[in-house]
């Protein structure tokens, strides 16, 4: 198998992927602020995950991988010296002078990239014969970023584990809160989908050295030829992420899918009914029993309702990604609705308090 040069934009959610990626013998560059950069290039990061049937967590340290890691700020990279490209920053971040015109570069450098964003690139969504990209432009911060893409070279990764970083820690460590795979749709290019095929392997053979012996990992990557299979998030965050925003907090990922589980089934199934319609298959997609038995563990409010309780200007709107999609089919749902508008109000809030 060879080994990779990938490149990772975003070294928070990115370092998970990269831990998977460097067991395999793949090297890793994050992109990242200067205080995270200096930390792991002096550090490396360190990646805590459960272990089903395991009283211990275990710890994954960088340092003791086969593949390096090292970090650098957006502007002291080349997208023309990796093999993959991994996007793990947050929607909005890319809109930012720096990283825009990195992005740019990546665009133009023709690499394959795998986003692993909650929000699915512009790019990809021209790949879904069942949307019209350009009445979804309005749930994107800077949708010009993406002009540049090449959509068959840029894929999407659901991003279904969940991680956060630990407040008590320092921004190179990582918590798995909920180790479920990523699932990775095509390339519209072979010899780009051997990649990630190669990847899926080398991350399938990993077995971790423990007191009780070796032991597999959680957290795999799936490769799937469909494009639908990473849009089964969609349901989760709807139902599950998007309804932790409140009028005036916040509240868990837990109570948001369990305080009504009723209203929680009917808007999770809406917008399985919408992926149907855009030309997902039910079996490519999550029932909803199956994501609120693991709801049941999420017990913290969502990066988005985080984000805007922290007074965020802008945060992925993928309600409003989801809301463009249906109406395009003459879809609606009171509570898609509910959730667009109180994002739209916390949204102006928080821009009317700072320009105050």
């Amino acid at each position: 198998m060879p080994n990779y040069n990938i490149l990772i934009l975003g070294a928070s959610y990115g370092s998970l992927l990269a831990s998977k990626m460097m067991f395999g013998g793949h090297n890793v560059t994050l992109v990242c602020l200067p205080a995270e950069a200096d930390l792991i290039n002096s550090e490396g990061f360190r990646v805590r995950m459960p272990i089903r049937g395991r009283k211990d967590q275990i710890e994954i340290d960088s340092r003791k991988l086969q593949g390096k890691v090292s970090a650098a700020g957006p502007a002291d990279v080349n997208p023309k010296d990796y093999d993959l490209i991994g996007l793990a920053m947050q929607e909005p971040q890319y809109g930012s002078p720096s990283v825009r015109e990195l992005l740019d570069a990546v665009a133009r450098s023709r690499v394959p990239c795998m986003s692993i964003m909650n929000m699915p690139p512009l790019p990809y969504m021209k790949r879904i014969p069942g949307l019209n990209a350009t009445v979804i432009e309005p749930a994107y911060t800077a949708p010009t970023v993406w002009d540049s893409f090449d959509p068959g070279r840029l894929t999407l990764c659901s991003p279904d584990p969940q991680a956060i970083r630990p407040p008590d820690e320092k921004v190179n460590v990582l918590q798995v809160t909920l180790p479920t795979n990523f699932k990775v749709a095509r390339f519209d290019d072979e010899n780009s989908n051997q990649i990630l095929r190669n990847i899926e392997n080398d991350i399938d053979a990993v077995r971790y050295d423990t007191p009780e012996g070796k032991v597999e990992l959680p957290v795999k990557l799936r490769f799937y030829d469909s494009l639908f299979v990473p849009l089964a998030k969609w349901a989760m965050l709807i139902a599950g992420n998007y309804r932790c925003i409140t009028t005036d907090g916040m509240r868990t990922a837990q109570e948001a899918v369990h305080t009504d589980l009723e209203e929680s089934r009917s808007i999770y199934n809406f917008v399985i009914d919408l992926c149907v319609k855009i030309g997902a298959s039910r079996d490519e997609l999550v029932a909803f029993e199956k994501y609120a038995a693991a709801a049941e563990s999420l017990s913290r409010p969502a990066s988005a309702a985080r984000a805007l309780n922290n007074g965020a200007q802008n945060i992925e709107r993928a309600d409003k990604l989801v809301q463009l999609s249906a109406k395009q089919h003459g879809m609606s749902h009171p509570v898609l609705d509910r959730i667009v508008a109180l994002v739209d109000k916390r949204l102006a809030d928080n821009r009317n308090k700072a320009a105050a």
